[in-house]
């Protein structure tokens, strides 16, 4: 499917994969945003990804623990850099091009590395 096809919002793009141009799985798709007013048009601007982006999707207390741990960092994928959408969300930048490696880097400071213990 092409960005500018026919899909169903919620069950066709959010919660999906999102894969980069390079073909790295680079996040989950958490949320959409949108442009329009009122008895308009309305488009989709870009996708959400972060857990910022799923702040209403939780219970209070579980987005407590969320924000404690990951943060409520939000990166907005414009929907111009989507090349297509099947069982995955492919984009036509590099995960690191549109800021989606900054969970990666924060785990490799936390996390031990493989092979050290």
């Amino acid at each position: 499917m092409k960005p500018g096809g026919r899909l169903k919002l919620v069950s066709g793009v959010r919660d999906l994969q999102i894969v980069d141009r390079d073909g790295r799985k680079c996040g989950i798709a958490d949320d959409l945003e949108f442009a329009g007013k009122p008895g308009g048009p309305l488009t989709i601007k870009a996708i959400l990804v972060g857990p910022g982006a799923y702040s209403g999707r939780l219970a209070r207390w579980a987005m407590w623990l969320v924000r404690r741990f990951a943060g409520t960092r939000i990166v907005r994928i414009p929907w111009s850099d989507l090349r297509g959408i099947d069982s995955m969300i492919h984009l036509s930048r590099t995960a690191e091009e549109l800021g989606l490696t900054s969970a990666e880097k924060r785990a490799a400071r936390i996390l031990p590395r493989r092979g050290a213990l």
